[in-house]
């Protein structure tokens, strides 16, 4: 059995996310997923939506397998339990492949890390990001 990881924020599920979820899906036989917790988000701003409830909704698709919070202290612990064969990246995420790879042979986790393909909007309106989302609730509702 070939175990995948993906991992992100997820907050405000999108068909971006939909397509990182499927496109990781479809390198293994069982998806496992890591959703950050939002005191470990420091790349962009906090998430809207708390951490269980982001982990709920990404459990609730089909792709997924399992859904997991992220270690509050150490983002390798639940790597760690779920020994994967494969992590796959978001094709945006800030993640340094190399870096990546340096900390998971330092400490022992032998497993590939590559990066989903972009998924490429199909309309004019699409929005495919969550500040996009964001930013047009506030324009809108504002």
């Amino acid at each position: 059995m070939r175990r995948v990881i993906a991992q992100g924020t997820f907050d405000i599920l999108h068909p971006g996310h939909v397509h990182y979820l499927s496109d990781a899906a479809s390198l293994g036989d069982e998806l496992h997923v890591i959703i950050a917790r939002g005191e470990n988000v420091t790349h962009k701003p906090k998430p809207i939506l708390d951490d269980r409830q982001r982990r709920d909704m990404v459990a609730a698709l089909d792709v997924v397998d399992e859904a997991h919070l992220g270690h509050a202290e150490d983002i390798f612990v639940p790597i760690e339990n779920i020994d994967p064969d494969v992590i796959v990246l978001g094709y945006d995420q800030h993640h340094d492949e190399e870096g990546i790879k340096a900390a998971l042979d330092a400490r022992g986790i032998d497993c590939e890390v590559t990066r989903a393909t972009p998924r490429e909007q199909r309309h004019d309106d699409e929005l495919l990001s969550t500040g996009r989302i964001i930013d047009r609730i506030v324009e809108r509702r504002c």
